[in-house]
Parts: C-alpha cells; sequence; structure tokens
C-alpha cells in the first residue's frame, strides 16, 4: 500500500465521531505526556543508583541524538509538507505546517519506550503499544504520513541502539549495573 492510501483509510476515522476525534487527539498529542511522566516514575522506583542513572543516561541521550540532532537535522534538509497542506484537509490537531518527516513525537517516545523494555518487559510492551497508538493517532489525525511515522521509529530505535552499544563499550551495560 502507499503512504497515501494507508494516510487516507486512517484519516478516514478522523470527523465522524466526537468521541473517537477526542480519543485521537488524546493519543496523538496527550498520551506523550503520560508515558513521559511514567518513566521517571518508573526510573525513580530503581533502588539501585547505578541503575537509576544508567537508564535515565541512555533515554535521555537517546532521544537528544534522536529528536534534538538527526530529527531536525533530517528536516532542515529534506521538507516534506504535513498532510494537512498538501491535501488541504482539516487536521485534528493543530500543528504549524513544518515539515514533517521524520516524526519528532515518534523519535522521541521510541528511545524511551525500548529503555523502559530494558527495565521490564511486561511495562516496556506498553510503552511500545502506546508508542504505536501515538504514531497511527497522528496520522489519523492528519498531522503525520505513515512514512513519517516509520522515519521517526526508525531514527528512534537507531540513536538507542547507537548509545546502547556504546554504553556497552565502556563496560557500563545494564546487566553490570547494580552487581
Amino acid at each position: 500500500m502507499s503512504d497515501a492510501s494507508v494516510f487516507s483509510f486512517l484519516f478516514g476515522l478522523a470527523h465522524k465521531n466526537q468521541f473517537l476525534d477526542w480519543f485521537l487527539v488524546f493519543l496523538g498529542k496527550d498520551l506523550i505526556f503520560i508515558l513521559g511522566v511514567a518513566f521517571v516514575i518508573l526510573v525513580l522506583k530503581e533502588k539501585d543508583w547505578h541503575r537509576r542513572f544508567y537508564f535515565s543516561a541512555l533515554a535521555l541521550i537517546s532521544l537528544t541524538l534522536s529528536r534534538g540532532i538527526i530529527t531536525p537535522f533530517i528536516q532542515f534538509y529534506y521538507d516534506k509538507p504535513r498532510p494537512f497542506t498538501i491535501l488541504d484537509i482539516q487536521s485534528l490537531i493543530n500543528h504549524a505546517a513544518t515539515p514533517s518527516f521524520p516524526s519528532g513525537h515518534i523519535a522521541f517516545i521510541v528511545p524511551i519506550a525500548l529503555t523502559v523494555w530494558l527495565i521490564n518487559r511486561r511495562v516496556g510492551m506498553w510503552f511500545i503499544i502506546g508508542t504505536i497508538f501515538i504514531g497511527l493517532a497522528r496520522i489519523s489525525a492528519g498531522i503525520h504520513w505513515p512514512s513519517d511515522i516509520l522515519g521517526g521509529v526508525v531514527v528512534g530505535t537507531l540513536s538507542f541502539l547507537a548509545i546502547y552499544y556504546l554504553l556497552k563499550l565502556k563496560n557500563t551495560t545494564a546487566d553490570d549495573v547494580g552487581n
């Protein structure tokens, strides 16, 4: 399926039902804050300060690389218009007509979700599911193309893996922390 056909299908959910619109806005705009707060709580619950520091550093450095460096770099050189600017549609979430590729929200939350996966697989799975819902909702709300979301996943995942392996080279892995 093409980017446009997947977008059309998901955006077809918008503007049909007031509750569904509210829910899509909640998922696409607000859920990321809830996951962020849950991450902070989860890290603060770590009793071993070495593990707390390691997981905090892993997430913060990864998301800084992903959202703070790589995403703006790509957007500077690749100015992909958002769907609502090309298709002249009313998006559910008000957003500036900034470049859409890759999704900054997804590039931000993926390193956090992957860090939570390392801390606790069961909770990490919920974070990954939440990340998927955020991405789908941002497409359904009309502010991202599916490829923008996939680009955010790739940028977030590669940033996480780069920092994870860099810290591993320094003998400061999650397995070593606290032992």
